[in-house]
């Protein structure tokens, strides 16, 4: 069942299940993750709309850990559109590579401020997106203190919650909703040494699943000893993971979702009055060379906008056509003019 953001957006309709229903449409597979991140961020947010009570409900940050191209930045930014809250994204590498990291990290800030029109409360409520976190690790040889590490204790500070001066504004980043993501390649062997919960027993009869899930988790000491401080790694106490993508969720990709990269040139074709039809094995094939080149998703859009190069390029002049049909990518596309 699709739902829409408005209907979403109905107070109550506010709820896990919702979420996960509004990223479906948006987002092909990582079923997991996006339940982690529902129930994530329907947690924070209701934190935020709740009364002040004696007990305070501290703010849970977010770690995505996946290969690269599998949706980590899409499946924030659909986030954020559920949550109607400003959304931003950063490089742990260029801060890292920058000698003014706090003034990165404002300019970040001011950005978020940016998105929300100049709206202080709107803005402190926002999502930031900090990607290839894991890039912030000391390399071997290096030493504690490197660039890497001055910019995660930079982060902590904004992440935890901070008042950074914004020229004549205090930006209060409390509310602030972090979401930190990354490769982490060989974070699964560092994860697998420590699956040790085989000390708790189980009685007979009893579900496994929920062990084996906590045994399976990443750890915020896995985090420690890839290389991140404990002090950050302990910032970050929800984490999803998120998996290769196969040829089949590579083909889905480009048809199902509603902003579909087929979709998105089905509307610009139309918009010249012709009709645009791939053949599904056409999809498969972008598929195949995509899965190949082992950047997930990043690829798909660029061998699909080579394929459609040359019927871009004549269409324009071509008002008799009609119709555009690619039958395979390996073969001229059939212009089909009025009859």
């Amino acid at each position: 069942m699709e739902i829409s953001e408005s209907q979403l957006l109905q107070g109550k309709k506010l709820t896990p299940s919702a979420i996960t229903q509004y990223l479906n449409q948006y987002v092909v597979g990582q079923d997991e993750a996006k339940k982690t991140l529902s129930v994530a961020v329907y947690a924070h947010y209701r934190r935020l709309g709740r009364q002040r009570t004696e007990v305070e409900i501290i703010k849970s940050n977010i770690l995505l850990v996946g290969p690269t191209g599998t949706g980590k930045t899409l499946l924030c930014e659909t986030l954020s559109r559920v949550a109607r809250v400003p959304f931003v994204t950063a490089n742990a590498t260029s801060l890292a590579q920058s000698k003014y990291v706090n003034e990165e990290i404002e300019a970040l800030l001011l950005r978020l401020l940016d998105k929300a029109e100049g709206d202080l409360v709107k803005a402190q409520h926002g999502i930031v997106f900090i990607d290839e976190i894991d890039k912030l690790k000391a390399s071997e040889g290096e030493q504690r203190g490197t660039s890497g590490e001055r910019v995660q204790h930079a982060l902590l500070k904004i992440m935890e919650g901070a008042s950074v001066r914004l020229g004549e504004k205090t930006f209060d980043t409390t509310n602030v909703l972090f979401i930190c993501a990354g490769a982490f390649v060989g974070l699964e062997n560092i994860t697998a040494k420590n699956q040790a919960f085989g000390f708790i027993s189980v009685g007979t009869g009893e579900d496994e699943h929920i062990l084996n899930r906590l045994n399976t988790r990443v750890k915020p000491t896995d985090l420690f000893v890839f290389g991140l401080i404990p002090e950050f790694a302990g910032r970050l106490p929800v984490i999803a993971n998120l998996q290769n993508l196969s040829k089949d969720q590579l083909t889905k990709i480009m048809v199902e979702p509603r902003n579909s990269i087929y979709n998105q040139f089905r509307e610009m074709l139309k918009d010249e009055g012709v009709e645009l039809e791939i053949e599904h094995d056409v999809f498969r094939q972008i598929a195949d060379m995509a899965f190949e080149y082992k950047v997930g998703a990043r690829s798909l859009r660029g061998i699909f906008e080579e394929m459609l190069m040359p019927v871009l390029y004549q269409v324009p002049d071509r008002p008799e056509v009609r119709k555009v049909v690619i039958k395979s990518l390996y073969e001229e596309a059939s212009l089909i003019v009025a009859a």
